[in-house]
Protein backbone atom coordinates (compact mmCIF):
# COMPACT_ATOMS: atom_id res chain seq x y z
CA UNK A 1 0.00 0.00 0.00
CA UNK A 2 2.83 2.43 0.71
CA UNK A 3 4.40 1.50 -2.60
CA UNK A 4 1.34 2.53 -4.45
CA UNK A 5 1.31 5.72 -2.44
CA UNK A 6 4.04 6.58 -3.61
CA UNK A 7 3.40 5.97 -7.16
CA UNK A 8 0.95 7.89 -7.05
CA UNK A 9 2.64 10.71 -5.18
CA UNK A 10 5.17 10.35 -7.99
CA UNK A 11 2.63 10.84 -10.59
CA UNK A 12 1.08 13.93 -9.28
CA UNK A 13 4.61 15.59 -8.71
CA UNK A 14 4.29 15.13 -5.08
CA UNK A 15 6.58 13.94 -2.09
CA UNK A 16 3.54 13.15 -0.15
CA UNK A 17 -0.24 13.73 0.81
CA UNK A 18 -2.10 11.38 -1.80
CA UNK A 19 -4.12 12.67 -4.01
CA UNK A 20 -6.22 14.81 -1.57
CA UNK A 21 -3.75 17.29 -2.27
CA UNK A 22 -5.41 18.26 -5.41
CA UNK A 23 -9.08 18.87 -3.64
CA UNK A 24 -9.91 22.27 -5.26
CA UNK A 25 -8.79 20.65 -8.65
CA UNK A 26 -11.35 17.72 -7.92
CA UNK A 27 -14.19 20.06 -6.29
CA UNK A 28 -13.31 22.13 -10.16
CA UNK A 29 -13.94 19.10 -12.02
CA UNK A 30 -16.82 18.04 -9.91
CA UNK A 31 -18.73 21.22 -10.69
CA UNK A 32 -17.57 21.09 -14.62
CA UNK A 33 -19.33 17.82 -15.08
CA UNK A 34 -21.83 18.06 -13.27
CA UNK A 35 -22.81 21.34 -14.75
CA UNK A 36 -22.13 20.10 -18.26
CA UNK A 37 -24.93 17.25 -17.56
CA UNK A 38 -27.16 19.46 -15.56
CA UNK A 39 -27.20 22.12 -18.65
CA UNK A 40 -27.22 19.24 -21.07
CA UNK A 41 -24.10 19.96 -22.71
CA UNK A 42 -23.38 23.39 -22.69
CA UNK A 43 -20.86 24.43 -19.98
CA UNK A 44 -18.56 22.86 -22.13
CA UNK A 45 -19.51 23.98 -25.33
CA UNK A 46 -16.80 25.78 -27.10
CA UNK A 47 -18.38 29.02 -26.86
CA UNK A 48 -19.24 28.78 -23.20
CA UNK A 49 -15.91 28.13 -22.66
CA UNK A 50 -14.62 31.13 -24.55
CA UNK A 51 -16.94 33.09 -22.82
CA UNK A 52 -16.07 32.25 -19.14
CA UNK A 53 -12.40 33.17 -19.37
CA UNK A 54 -13.30 36.34 -21.16
CA UNK A 55 -16.10 37.54 -18.67
CA UNK A 56 -14.18 36.49 -15.32
CA UNK A 57 -10.75 37.36 -16.48
CA UNK A 58 -10.46 39.68 -13.82
CA UNK A 59 -11.25 37.23 -11.58
CA UNK A 60 -8.35 35.08 -12.70
CA UNK A 61 -5.61 38.30 -13.13
CA UNK A 62 -6.65 40.01 -9.65
CA UNK A 63 -6.17 36.42 -7.98
CA UNK A 64 -2.33 36.20 -8.88
CA UNK A 65 -1.72 39.67 -7.55
CA UNK A 66 -4.06 38.82 -4.35
CA UNK A 67 -2.64 35.49 -3.12
CA UNK A 68 0.96 37.42 -2.85
CA UNK A 69 -0.66 40.12 -0.98
CA UNK A 70 -2.54 37.54 1.37
CA UNK A 71 0.93 35.66 1.73
CA UNK A 72 2.22 38.42 3.60
CA UNK A 73 -0.12 38.86 5.81
CA UNK A 74 -2.10 41.79 4.23
CA UNK A 75 -5.35 42.42 2.16
CA UNK A 76 -6.12 45.32 -0.49
CA UNK A 77 -9.79 46.65 -0.71
CA UNK A 78 -8.83 48.85 -3.79
CA UNK A 79 -8.10 46.45 -6.32
CA UNK A 80 -11.47 47.55 -8.07
CA UNK A 81 -11.27 50.97 -7.46
CA UNK A 82 -7.79 51.23 -9.24
CA UNK A 83 -8.85 49.08 -12.08
CA UNK A 84 -11.62 51.61 -12.03
CA UNK A 85 -9.18 54.50 -12.33
CA UNK A 86 -7.10 53.00 -14.59
CA UNK A 87 -9.94 52.03 -16.85
CA UNK A 88 -11.22 55.51 -17.04
CA UNK A 89 -7.83 57.03 -17.42
CA UNK A 90 -6.92 54.83 -20.06
CA UNK A 91 -10.50 55.38 -21.79
CA UNK A 92 -9.92 59.65 -21.93
CA UNK A 93 -6.21 59.19 -22.97
CA UNK A 94 -7.31 57.98 -26.26
CA UNK A 95 -10.78 59.22 -26.64
CA UNK A 96 -9.58 62.95 -25.42
CA UNK A 97 -5.52 63.00 -25.30
CA UNK A 98 -5.38 61.48 -28.80
CA UNK A 99 -2.76 58.15 -27.45
CA UNK A 100 -2.05 55.21 -29.66
CA UNK A 101 -3.86 52.46 -27.82
CA UNK A 102 -0.30 51.08 -27.06
CA UNK A 103 0.37 54.40 -25.37
CA UNK A 104 -2.67 53.97 -23.58
CA UNK A 105 -1.48 50.61 -22.11
CA UNK A 106 1.55 52.54 -20.72
CA UNK A 107 0.15 55.13 -19.28
CA UNK A 108 -2.01 52.68 -17.73
CA UNK A 109 0.40 50.82 -16.60
CA UNK A 110 2.09 53.72 -15.41
CA UNK A 111 -1.11 54.59 -12.94
CA UNK A 112 -1.24 51.50 -11.75
CA UNK A 113 2.36 51.45 -10.21
CA UNK A 114 2.08 54.82 -9.13
CA UNK A 115 -0.78 53.79 -7.20
CA UNK A 116 0.85 51.15 -5.47
CA UNK A 117 3.70 53.18 -4.93
CA UNK A 118 1.36 55.36 -2.79
CA UNK A 119 -0.12 52.65 -1.05
CA UNK A 120 2.88 50.47 -0.75
CA UNK A 121 4.56 53.65 0.94
CA UNK A 122 1.78 53.76 3.67
CA UNK A 123 2.11 50.06 4.52
CA UNK A 124 5.62 49.51 4.53
CA UNK A 125 7.27 52.48 5.56
CA UNK A 126 4.57 54.49 7.73
CA UNK A 127 3.26 50.95 8.87
CA UNK A 128 -0.75 52.04 8.55
CA UNK A 129 -2.37 48.60 8.29
CA UNK A 130 -2.78 47.39 4.59
CA UNK A 131 -6.76 47.22 5.51
CA UNK A 132 -6.70 51.01 6.59
CA UNK A 133 -4.97 51.99 3.36
CA UNK A 134 -6.66 50.27 0.83
CA UNK A 135 -10.12 50.76 1.94
CA UNK A 136 -9.19 54.60 1.93
CA UNK A 137 -7.95 53.71 -1.25
CA UNK A 138 -10.91 52.07 -2.41
CA UNK A 139 -13.27 55.79 -1.28
CA UNK A 140 -10.16 58.10 -2.90
CA UNK A 141 -10.13 56.08 -6.34
CA UNK A 142 -13.83 55.39 -7.09
CA UNK A 143 -14.48 58.76 -6.46
CA UNK A 144 -11.22 60.07 -8.78
CA UNK A 145 -12.96 57.76 -11.38
CA UNK A 146 -16.62 59.25 -11.18
CA UNK A 147 -14.59 62.64 -11.27
CA UNK A 148 -12.53 62.31 -14.25
CA UNK A 149 -15.52 60.40 -16.28
CA UNK A 150 -18.37 62.33 -15.42
CA UNK A 151 -20.07 59.36 -14.11
CA UNK A 152 -21.11 58.05 -17.39
CA UNK A 153 -19.95 55.70 -19.70
CA UNK A 154 -16.88 56.29 -22.23
CA UNK A 155 -16.35 54.22 -25.17
CA UNK A 156 -12.83 52.90 -26.50
CA UNK A 157 -12.06 52.36 -29.70
CA UNK A 158 -11.93 48.98 -32.18
CA UNK A 159 -8.67 48.07 -32.17
CA UNK A 160 -7.99 48.72 -28.31
CA UNK A 161 -10.75 46.12 -27.62
CA UNK A 162 -9.54 43.31 -28.86
CA UNK A 163 -7.52 43.00 -25.73
CA UNK A 164 -10.26 42.09 -23.84
CA UNK A 165 -12.49 41.23 -26.56
CA UNK A 166 -10.28 39.64 -29.55
CA UNK A 167 -8.58 36.50 -30.44
CA UNK A 168 -5.39 35.33 -31.24
CA UNK A 169 -5.81 35.09 -35.69
CA UNK A 170 -6.15 32.39 -37.74
CA UNK A 171 -3.80 31.63 -40.59
CA UNK A 172 -3.71 28.52 -43.25
CA UNK A 173 -5.97 26.51 -45.09
CA UNK A 174 -9.83 25.94 -43.46
CA UNK A 175 -9.87 22.82 -41.32
CA UNK A 176 -13.00 23.65 -39.50
CA UNK A 177 -11.09 24.47 -36.50
CA UNK A 178 -8.80 27.67 -35.47
CA UNK A 179 -5.42 26.69 -37.14
CA UNK A 180 -3.56 29.45 -34.65
CA UNK A 181 -5.30 27.72 -31.18
CA UNK A 182 -4.04 24.25 -33.05
CA UNK A 183 -0.63 25.55 -33.44
CA UNK A 184 -0.45 26.63 -29.76
CA UNK A 185 -2.05 24.11 -28.16
CA UNK A 186 0.91 21.48 -29.63
CA UNK A 187 3.61 23.76 -29.11
CA UNK A 188 1.75 23.76 -25.12
CA UNK A 189 1.95 19.63 -25.70
CA UNK A 190 5.81 19.74 -26.48
CA UNK A 191 6.83 22.20 -23.66
CA UNK A 192 5.22 19.62 -21.41
CA UNK A 193 6.97 16.63 -22.68
CA UNK A 194 10.76 18.78 -22.58
CA UNK A 195 9.68 20.84 -18.87
CA UNK A 196 9.01 16.68 -17.73
CA UNK A 197 12.17 14.99 -19.19
CA UNK A 198 14.52 18.28 -18.28
CA UNK A 199 13.28 17.81 -14.92
CA UNK A 200 14.25 13.79 -14.56
CA UNK A 201 17.36 14.99 -16.52
CA UNK A 202 18.40 17.90 -13.68
CA UNK A 203 17.50 15.77 -10.54
CA UNK A 204 20.15 13.09 -12.33
CA UNK A 205 22.72 15.82 -12.17
CA UNK A 206 22.15 17.24 -8.91
CA UNK A 207 22.52 13.31 -8.03
CA UNK A 208 18.79 12.80 -6.82
CA UNK A 209 16.66 9.86 -8.03
CA UNK A 210 14.24 10.94 -10.09
CA UNK A 211 10.64 9.33 -9.90
CA UNK A 212 10.35 5.63 -12.16
CA UNK A 213 10.12 6.77 -15.66
CA UNK A 214 6.35 5.33 -15.92
CA UNK A 215 5.14 7.96 -13.65
CA UNK A 216 6.27 11.08 -15.45
CA UNK A 217 4.77 8.98 -18.85
CA UNK A 218 1.48 9.01 -16.93
CA UNK A 219 1.65 12.69 -15.98
CA UNK A 220 2.69 13.14 -19.65
CA UNK A 221 -0.43 11.63 -21.01
CA UNK A 222 -2.42 13.29 -18.17
CA UNK A 223 -1.21 17.05 -18.71
CA UNK A 224 -1.31 16.86 -22.25
CA UNK A 225 -4.66 14.59 -22.27
CA UNK A 226 -6.24 18.07 -20.88
CA UNK A 227 -4.07 20.27 -22.79
CA UNK A 228 -5.42 18.14 -26.10
CA UNK A 229 -9.60 18.46 -24.57
CA UNK A 230 -8.32 22.58 -24.03
CA UNK A 231 -7.25 23.22 -27.35
CA UNK A 232 -9.99 21.31 -28.90
CA UNK A 233 -12.55 23.59 -27.09
CA UNK A 234 -11.11 26.61 -27.94
CA UNK A 235 -10.40 25.64 -31.48
CA UNK A 236 -13.88 24.14 -32.41
CA UNK A 237 -15.84 27.78 -31.63
CA UNK A 238 -17.75 29.40 -34.00
CA UNK A 239 -15.78 31.14 -36.94
CA UNK A 240 -13.75 33.97 -36.15
CA UNK A 241 -13.14 32.64 -33.02
CA UNK A 242 -10.06 31.14 -31.15
CA UNK A 243 -8.04 31.66 -27.59
CA UNK A 244 -9.01 34.99 -26.79
CA UNK A 245 -6.07 37.52 -26.34
CA UNK A 246 -6.69 37.77 -22.07
CA UNK A 247 -6.23 34.00 -21.95
CA UNK A 248 -3.06 34.27 -23.44
CA UNK A 249 -2.09 37.66 -20.89
CA UNK A 250 -3.47 35.36 -18.42
CA UNK A 251 -1.20 32.48 -19.53
CA UNK A 252 1.89 34.60 -19.05
CA UNK A 253 0.97 36.27 -16.15
CA UNK A 254 0.95 32.67 -14.49
CA UNK A 255 4.07 31.67 -15.64
CA UNK A 256 5.90 34.42 -14.37
CA UNK A 257 4.73 34.99 -11.28
CA UNK A 258 4.88 31.17 -10.30
CA UNK A 259 8.41 31.51 -11.54
CA UNK A 260 9.26 34.10 -9.37
CA UNK A 261 7.18 32.72 -6.12
CA UNK A 262 8.62 29.68 -6.67
CA UNK A 263 12.44 30.08 -7.72
CA UNK A 264 13.37 33.55 -6.57
CA UNK A 265 14.85 35.04 -4.00
CA UNK A 266 12.13 37.24 -3.58
CA UNK A 267 9.33 34.37 -3.79
CA UNK A 268 11.25 33.29 -0.28
CA UNK A 269 11.34 36.08 1.49
CA UNK A 270 7.61 36.50 0.46
CA UNK A 271 6.78 33.15 2.13
CA UNK A 272 9.31 33.93 4.46
CA UNK A 273 7.63 37.48 5.91
CA UNK A 274 3.83 35.86 5.76
CA UNK A 275 4.86 33.16 7.60
CA UNK A 276 6.59 34.36 10.61
CA UNK A 277 8.26 38.26 9.96
CA UNK A 278 10.33 38.12 13.24
CA UNK A 279 12.32 34.88 11.95
CA UNK A 280 12.36 37.10 8.35
CA UNK A 281 14.00 39.79 9.85
CA UNK A 282 16.50 38.40 11.97
CA UNK A 283 17.34 36.13 8.91
CA UNK A 284 18.07 39.21 7.09
CA UNK A 285 14.83 39.96 4.60
CA UNK A 286 14.07 43.24 4.67
CA UNK A 287 10.39 42.89 4.90
CA UNK A 288 9.65 46.64 4.13
CA UNK A 289 11.15 46.13 0.54
CA UNK A 290 8.98 42.98 0.36
CA UNK A 291 5.58 44.62 1.50
CA UNK A 292 6.00 47.55 -0.71
CA UNK A 293 6.65 45.70 -3.68
CA UNK A 294 3.46 43.07 -2.74
CA UNK A 295 1.33 46.53 -2.67
CA UNK A 296 2.80 48.23 -5.41
CA UNK A 297 2.40 45.09 -7.80
CA UNK A 298 -1.14 44.12 -6.84
CA UNK A 299 -2.04 47.73 -8.03
CA UNK A 300 -0.42 47.11 -10.94
CA UNK A 301 -2.15 43.96 -11.74
CA UNK A 302 -5.59 45.58 -10.98
CA UNK A 303 -4.34 48.19 -13.94
CA UNK A 304 -3.97 45.30 -15.93
CA UNK A 305 -7.31 43.80 -14.92
CA UNK A 306 -9.06 47.11 -15.26
CA UNK A 307 -7.68 47.65 -19.05
CA UNK A 308 -8.86 43.92 -19.86
CA UNK A 309 -12.15 44.97 -18.93
CA UNK A 310 -12.50 48.02 -20.71
CA UNK A 311 -11.57 46.54 -23.90
CA UNK A 312 -13.77 43.16 -23.22
CA UNK A 313 -16.82 46.02 -22.25
CA UNK A 314 -15.81 48.12 -24.98
CA UNK A 315 -16.36 51.47 -22.61
CA UNK A 316 -14.91 52.41 -19.13
CA UNK A 317 -18.01 52.90 -17.14
CA UNK A 318 -18.65 54.40 -13.70
CA UNK A 319 -19.83 50.99 -11.70
CA UNK A 320 -16.92 49.02 -13.04
CA UNK A 321 -14.67 47.41 -10.42
CA UNK A 322 -17.50 47.16 -8.47
CA UNK A 323 -17.46 44.03 -6.32
CA UNK A 324 -13.84 43.31 -7.72
CA UNK A 325 -12.05 43.05 -4.36
CA UNK A 326 -14.38 40.62 -2.57
CA UNK A 327 -14.44 38.66 -5.85
CA UNK A 328 -10.24 38.41 -5.97
CA UNK A 329 -10.07 37.58 -2.05
CA UNK A 330 -12.83 34.86 -2.23
CA UNK A 331 -10.86 33.19 -5.19
CA UNK A 332 -7.61 33.39 -3.10
CA UNK A 333 -9.48 31.53 0.14
CA UNK A 334 -11.39 29.11 -1.86
CA UNK A 335 -7.90 28.07 -3.21
CA UNK A 336 -6.78 27.63 0.25
CA UNK A 337 -4.66 30.48 1.52
CA UNK A 338 -4.27 31.15 4.64
CA UNK A 339 -6.40 33.94 6.57
CA UNK A 340 -2.95 34.53 8.37
CA UNK A 341 -0.21 34.55 5.96
CA UNK A 342 2.44 32.52 4.86
CA UNK A 343 0.55 29.83 2.29
CA UNK A 344 -0.84 30.04 -0.72
CA UNK A 345 0.01 29.55 -4.62
CA UNK A 346 -0.41 31.16 -7.90
CA UNK A 347 -1.93 28.22 -9.08
CA UNK A 348 -4.14 27.01 -6.62
CA UNK A 349 -5.36 30.95 -6.64
CA UNK A 350 -6.51 30.65 -10.20
CA UNK A 351 -8.13 26.90 -9.89
CA UNK A 352 -10.00 29.09 -6.87
CA UNK A 353 -10.90 32.22 -9.47
CA UNK A 354 -12.09 29.42 -11.93
CA UNK A 355 -14.35 27.57 -9.28
CA UNK A 356 -15.90 30.25 -8.53
CA UNK A 357 -16.46 31.27 -12.11
CA UNK A 358 -17.48 27.91 -13.96
CA UNK A 359 -20.03 27.73 -10.29
CA UNK A 360 -21.65 31.46 -11.37
CA UNK A 361 -21.53 30.26 -15.21
CA UNK A 362 -23.53 27.26 -14.55
CA UNK A 363 -26.01 28.64 -12.19
CA UNK A 364 -26.29 31.20 -14.79
CA UNK A 365 -26.89 29.27 -17.42
CA UNK A 366 -29.34 27.76 -15.44
CA UNK A 367 -31.25 31.02 -14.83
CA UNK A 368 -31.16 30.54 -11.01
CA UNK A 369 -31.55 34.13 -9.97
CA UNK A 370 -28.17 36.35 -9.33
CA UNK A 371 -29.08 36.75 -5.59
CA UNK A 372 -29.19 33.45 -4.93
CA UNK A 373 -26.02 33.16 -6.91
CA UNK A 374 -24.16 35.34 -4.43
CA UNK A 375 -25.73 32.93 -1.62
CA UNK A 376 -24.55 29.74 -2.93
CA UNK A 377 -20.71 31.40 -3.75
CA UNK A 378 -20.74 32.94 -0.27
CA UNK A 379 -21.64 29.56 0.74
CA UNK A 380 -18.77 27.80 -1.19
CA UNK A 381 -16.18 30.23 0.21
CA UNK A 382 -17.45 29.71 3.97
CA UNK A 383 -16.82 26.15 3.48
CA UNK A 384 -13.92 26.27 1.84
CA UNK A 385 -11.72 27.77 4.57
CA UNK A 386 -13.79 26.32 7.42
CA UNK A 387 -12.59 22.86 5.83
CA UNK A 388 -9.33 24.21 5.60
CA UNK A 389 -9.40 25.35 9.08
CA UNK A 390 -10.46 22.00 10.35
CA UNK A 391 -7.25 20.27 8.90
CA UNK A 392 -5.48 22.56 10.33
CA UNK A 393 -7.10 21.87 13.48
CA UNK A 394 -6.62 18.32 12.98
CA UNK A 395 -3.61 18.16 12.45
CA UNK A 396 -3.47 17.53 8.94
CA UNK A 397 -2.02 19.57 6.16
CA UNK A 398 -4.53 21.82 4.56
CA UNK A 399 -5.39 21.93 0.78
CA UNK A 400 -3.21 24.46 -0.12
CA UNK A 401 -0.54 23.02 2.14
CA UNK A 402 -0.70 20.34 -0.16
CA UNK A 403 -0.48 21.97 -2.89
CA UNK A 404 2.19 24.26 -1.99
CA UNK A 405 4.19 20.85 -1.61
CA UNK A 406 2.77 19.89 -4.89
CA UNK A 407 4.30 22.70 -6.99
CA UNK A 408 7.27 22.62 -5.36
CA UNK A 409 9.19 25.95 -3.75
CA UNK A 410 11.90 24.81 -1.48
CA UNK A 411 11.74 26.99 1.75
CA UNK A 412 14.47 29.40 2.75
CA UNK A 413 15.17 27.08 6.22
CA UNK A 414 16.46 30.05 8.13
CA UNK A 415 13.27 31.92 7.95
CA UNK A 416 11.24 28.89 8.89
CA UNK A 417 12.97 28.54 12.48
CA UNK A 418 10.43 29.71 14.94
CA UNK A 419 11.23 32.90 16.82
CA UNK A 420 11.24 32.40 20.67
CA UNK A 421 7.90 32.64 20.98
CA UNK A 422 6.52 30.39 18.43
CA UNK A 423 3.01 30.67 19.56
CA UNK A 424 2.80 34.04 19.53
CA UNK A 425 1.63 36.50 17.17
CA UNK A 426 2.93 39.41 15.82
CA UNK A 427 2.48 42.82 16.76
CA UNK A 428 2.49 43.53 12.82
CA UNK A 429 3.33 41.26 10.14
CA UNK A 430 5.83 44.24 9.25
CA UNK A 431 7.03 44.65 12.34
CA UNK A 432 10.82 44.48 11.91
CA UNK A 433 11.58 45.68 15.09
CA UNK A 434 14.47 43.80 16.36
CA UNK A 435 13.93 40.63 18.90
CA UNK A 436 15.40 39.97 22.05
CA UNK A 437 16.70 36.12 22.16
CA UNK A 438 17.02 34.63 25.15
Amino acid sequence: MTNIKKNIDSILGNKGGGISQYGMIIALIVIIVGFQIWTGGTTLDPGNVINVFQQYSYILILAIGMVMVIVAGHIDLSVGSVAAFTGIIVAQSMASWHFAWWGAILIGLAVGALVGAWQGFWVAYVKVPAFIVTLAGQLIFRGANQIIGNSTALPVPDDYQNIGGGFIPDFGPGTGYSNGTLLLGLVSIIAIVVFEFRGRTNRVKMGAEPAPLWTSIVRIVVLAGVTAFATYLFASGQPNTSVPIVAIIMGVLVIIYGFVTNTTTFGRHLYAVGGNSHAAVLSGVNSRRVNFLVMMNMSVLAAVAGMVYVGYAGSSGPSDGTGWELDAIAAVFVGGAAVAGGVGTVIASIIGALVLAFLANGLSLKGIDTNLVQIIRGLVLLLAVAFDVYNKTQGRPSIIGYLTRGFGRKKNDDAQKPGPDATAQPKSIDDDSPVLLP
